[in-house]
């Protein structure tokens, strides 16, 4: 299965300017988060991007979009009807192909080796099939994600065969459906935030935004209906996704790229020096 094409949905009213924000990358120079996400994508083998946009905001992001602008195609979604919705905005540029997608207002960082991306994309395209990438979390996040439950695939400790998908999950439901054999207790996989999906998934968004059908209360309950439909895995990450519209959420992520990258050890030694100085200037208790 052949993954050409990239969707970063960006419109939703609270991750519009996100992707705008500059950031140091882990080769030292300063780039838009639109960059970094691109970048992963194209790292991935990823040739054409598409990112969902409200409208009018495609010329800002074309302004950050750094070396690999020329491959962006910009979809705007004409009024804010969620994440499934958004996705579905992408159906003439994804046009019956497998693809990418990321979330605008996230940022991936691995240790080491291939990136999250590159694992995903090539999981994927061995499978042929859809695959979410997940992340173990404890359950007092679960009010922030997305969360499945399924089986591990004989031989992939990494690799689940999805059975159960559950938009934040009460702790109570997850203990009901969404155990996980081998992971700690009190753990769920939940949504990474990048997934590649199959045509189908462009198909039942169309069911439900097209002919008539009840409108999804959330794009969990749509990847519901494909890990029914069709062979759907997830994917465990080793790396750490960032909420960049969290509380402190582009400084944690600017912290975790400067220590991936080149800067690591000039960013060790003053940290180290402010923690000191901070340290001898608080109060004697």
């Amino acid at each position: 299965m052949k993954i050409r094409k990239a969707v970063i949905t960006a419109a939703a009213p609270q991750q519009r300017t996100l992707p705008l924000q500059t950031l140091i990358g882990p080769d030292g120079s300063p780039k838009s988060v639109l960059a970094i996400l691109v970048e992963e994508a194209v790292s991935a083998g990823i040739e054409e991007v598409g990112v969902v946009v409200f409208p009018g905001d495609g010329e800002a992001y074309q302004r950050v979009a750094g070396l690999h602008g020329r491959r962006l195609t910009f979809l705007p979604q004409p009024e804010p009807r969620g994440y499934a919705h958004a996705l579905y905005c992408a159906r003439e540029f994804t046009a019956g192909e497998p693809f990418l997608q990321l979330v605008g207002d996230h940022l991936y960082v691995h240790r080491g080796g291939r990136n999250c991306a590159q694992r995903l994309v090539e999981t994927a395209s061995a499978e042929e099939c859809s695959v979410s990438a997940v992340k173990a979390t404890r359950e007092g996040l679960l009010p922030h994600f997305g969360a499945v439950g399924g089986q591990v695939v004989h031989g992939r400790p990494d690799l689940y065969r999805i059975q159960t998908v559950l938009e934040k999950p009460t702790p109570t439901e997850a203990e009901q459906h969404l155990v996980v054999p081998g992971l700690r207790a009190g753990h769920y996989l939940c949504f990474f935030g990048m997934h590649v999906f199959t045509p189908r998934l462009m198909a039942l968004l169309a069911a439900r935004f097209e002919n008539g059908g009840p409108p999804p209360a959330s794009l969990s309950e749509v990847l519901q209906e494909l890990a029914a439909a069709e062979k759907y895995l997830a994917l465990e990450q080793d790396g750490s996704r960032f909420d960049l519209g969290s509380r402190y959420g582009l400084w944690l992520a600017q912290l975790a790229l400067a220590m991936s990258g080149k800067d690591r050890d000039y960013l060790l030694s003053q940290l180290v020096s402010w923690l000191a100085e901070s340290a001898m200037e608080s109060p004697a208790r």
